[in-house]
């Protein structure tokens, strides 16, 4: 059985967080498919949101991470794909809940927002929480 592969993008603001992500992920048993940026150059946030989008639509992820210096942006710019379900989350609990009740299937984070044992929680409980589907019909 292969093991599930997560996107991650970020503008150059969240480079950093990324990179440390990447890492988390990797132990939690994943494997990564990895948007851009590369840097900490300057660059645009919605070039990453949007390929985000593409990775989901077109198979090559079921989930994934995306991060920008509050996570807002680049959250928009991923929400645009009708396949995303971007949650702009902080803490744990909201982590939980995008995947529980709203079947998020995209995590968002605000490198300048949030620290980085938050973020390595928030991206642990999101790949471990499953929808609780109640009826309910997302796609």
């Amino acid at each position: 059985m292969s093991r599930e592969t997560i996107a991650l993008a970020s503008d150059h603001a969240g480079y950093g967080l990324k990179s440390l992500l990447a890492d988390e992920i990797r132990t939690l048993g994943y494997d990564i498919l990895d948007l851009g940026t590369d840097s900490t150059d300057s660059v645009d946030y919605p070039d990453f949101g949007s390929a985000m989008g593409e990775a989901v639509t077109d198979g090559r992820v079921t989930r994934g991470v995306v991060v920008c210096g509050t996570g807002i942006g680049i959250s928009i710019a991923a929400n645009r794909n009708p396949r995303v379900r971007a949650a702009l989350c902080c803490d744990e609990t909201a982590a939980r809940l995008a995947r529980q009740h709203n079947d998020a299937n995209v995590l968002a984070l605000g490198a300048r927002l949030v620290g980085e044992e938050v973020a390595k929680a928030c991206l642990k409980v999101f790949l471990e929480t499953d929808f609780e589907e109640a009826g309910i019909n997302v796609a």
